[in-house]
């Protein structure tokens, strides 16, 4: 019976739901230790629930941080992944935030949080459907190849210029224009042009 009573306050939820949701649907702190107990829902992080009939996700990690912070755009390695452009699996999720705004505190799953500048935030963001319904905001492969090279140093030079040139290879004939473009847009030109002669010779 309190199952029952329970799944219908849930019917109104998302697949992936926080705390606050949860409590607007009438459901108590209480409520989803139970849930959780009885393998209802799964905690993905602090505060961010997912139901466990849910479609099948492999990106459990990318929804439970666009849930802890919804304004974050997935960027570097992890939007290099789901671009397909490098083998490696993150061991964190990459998130990027406005450069002076409040930094994401989450301790679980691992973040790394990187600081944009604002005028440039919000070029070439794409939304990535991470489960069946649900997207995440993720920078597109051509900013996300450009932003490698722009932070080789950081993320690795070998792994940014193997990213750019996999983008060379399967981008099509528009690839090259559309690096040059954004990379017009954040001052890059001069990084992302001999690395292109350089992946091309």
């Amino acid at each position: 019976m309190e199952l029952s009573r329970l799944g219908h306050r849930m019917a109104s939820l998302p697949p992936t739901f926080t705390t606050a949701q949860a409590r607007e649907a009438g459901l108590s702190p209480r409520d989803l230790a139970t849930l959780v107990s009885d393998a209802v829902v799964d905690e993905l992080s602090h505060g961010v629930y997912r139901q466990t009939e849910a479609p099948e996700t492999a990106h459990p990690d990318l929804l439970a941080v666009h849930a802890r912070a919804p304004h974050a755009v997935i960027c570097d390695e992890s939007a290099l992944a789901l671009h397909e452009l490098i083998d490696d699996i993150p061991s964190a999720v990459h998130i990027a935030v406005p450069r002076g705004s409040v930094r994401p505190a989450i301790s679980y799953p691992p973040v790394v949080v990187a600081q944009y500048a604002v005028k440039n935030f919000t070029l070439n963001i794409e939304q990535y459907e991470a489960a069946a319904g649900e997207f995440v905001p993720v920078y597109d492969a051509a900013r996300s190849v450009v932003d490698a090279m722009r932070h080789r140093h950081r993320i690795g030079q070998t792994l940014a210029l193997a990213a750019l040139g996999r983008y060379l290879r399967t981008s099509g004939p528009d690839g090259i224009g559309d690096l040059q473009q954004i990379a017009r847009e954040l001052n890059a030109l001069s990084i992302i042009r001999p690395a292109i002669e350089a992946v091309l010779a």
